[in-house]
């Protein structure tokens, strides 16, 4: 559906900021600059799914390694049985795994059976509802105008093929075109361990019964969701409480993770403590707002080799923050992947930040990308997520937009 591009603003198009706060594309790059070297394992092949291959993989051996029947049959050659009626002579056997050892003279056959290697002096299948056998002897019932029905050595690739890029998201047909070319192990980038810390004692988790004030946690499952769609290993540290004390003792216990997500708590509010929290640890805070729209209270530090991607509480604006910076800081990008769309109704002039509205893209017949925005935005609601496939980068200080007018689209697929 969508081209990739890379995110970019003219010097005309960038906006003045507040000191505190960055744009989008200075937080990728800051994330980008300290984000930790990705280090190479070898791991069996039930392990390397969803991983990102680290190297190159090449064919450790030739497929098929030898011309193969493609049916089940009689090994001939063309010439034999051109014209219905032609009788052979059956030599022997070739099943799949073993081969017949012999060569095939005109007059002829080798019964041969799908996958298996075609005998010498064959260039034809026969395929065994054309012919009629009675002992040794198998008579046509078609003429054979063209040798069929034979995979050629090599068809699929050669040893020494390259055939998975370095870099690549391992899919269940990727490993099984590496087990075809004989790896048992890839080499792959070690999955990142993320621990999400949410804060809030207003939070309970899903499945508890809720009282009056109480707020089911949604965005410990649904970050750790993405994250593990992007490759990366899931440490569910809890709920903190609203103390600094409670805090500090889930960033304790997140001491092995490479990369801590605190959710929440990152306001100037009277029980905002996060932040706080983990300056009280060492943090370097390397930037405390972004001029986004959801998601300026996203932080982002370093606690000694950990990185620390602060995102804001309200469920939507987690999400959206982690789609732009948390995929990035994973390394399953570097920058935001954006295609085109037109807009199906009109959208009022953006304000000073830059926004990313979900909407739901469809392509049409001609092959036009069209977006419709959600009329409901507020930060606080997921169910607009369970229908949106994108979001609408809208430039700030820019627009109104009307129907039909092009905008950037940031593709949801994980």
């Amino acid at each position: 559906m969508f081209r990739t591009a890379s995110l970019a603003l003219g010097k005309a198009d960038v906006p003045i900021y507040p000191v505190d706060m960055i744009s989008v594309q200075d937080a990728i790059s800051t994330i980008i600059s300290h984000r930790a070297n990705q280090t190479k394992i070898m791991v069996p092949l039930s392990e390397a799914l969803g991983a990102m291959l680290a190297e190159d993989i090449t064919a450790l051996v030739t497929l098929p390694p030898r011309d193969a029947s493609a049916m089940d049959g009689y090994a001939v050659k063309l010439n034999d049985v051109k014209k219905v009626g032609a009788r052979l002579k059956i030599i022997g056997e070739a099943p799949a795994g073993s081969p017949f050892q012999g060569q095939i003279n005109s007059g002829e056959a080798v019964r041969i059976f799908t996958g298996g290697a075609v005998p010498k002096g064959a260039d034809h299948i026969v395929i065994q509802e054309n012919v009629k056998r009675e002992g040794n002897t198998l008579t046509t019932s078609t003429d054979n105008e063209m040798a069929r029905h034979i995979r050629k050595a090599g068809i699929d690739f050669i040893k020494g093929d390259k055939l998975i890029a370095a870099g690549t998201i391992l899919t269940p047909a990727h490993i099984a075109v590496a087990a075809a070319a004989n790896h048992a192990q890839l080499p792959i980038y070690k999955r990142p361990l993320i621990a999400l810390i949410a804060n809030g004692d207003e939070l309970k988790e899903p499945g508890s019964a809720a009282n009056d004030g109480d707020i089911i946690s949604s965005n410990a499952a649904g970050l750790g969701a993405l994250i593990q769609s992007w490759g990366g290993t899931v440490m569910d540290m809890g709920i903190a409480s609203d103390s600094l004390k409670s805090i500090r003792a889930l960033i304790s216990a997140a001491k092995d993770a490479d990369i801590i997500v605190p959710i929440g708590g990152a306001s100037v509010g009277d029980y905002d403590y996060m932040r706080t929290a983990f300056k009280d640890a060492g943090l370097e805070l390397i930037f405390e707002k972004i001029a986004v729209r959801p998601g300026k209270p996203t932080w982002f530090g370093k606690l000694g080799s950990q990185s620390v991607l602060g995102l804001p509480g309200n469920p939507a604006s987690a999400t959206v923050c982690a789609h732009l910076f948390l995929k990035i800081l994973v390394g399953r990008a570097d920058n935001i992947e954006m295609g085109k769309a037109r807009v199906t109704e009109p959208i009022s002039a953006n304000g000073p930040r830059e926004t990313y509205a979900r909407g739901r893209a469809e392509t049409s017949s001609e092959g036009i990308v069209h977006v419709t925005p959600f009329p409901r935005q507020d930060s606080s609601l997921m169910t607009p997520f369970a229908k949106a496939n994108v979001l609408l980068r809208l430039p700030p200080n820019a627009g109104p937009w009307a129907k039909d007018d092009i905008v950037d689209v940031v593709s949801l697929k994980s």
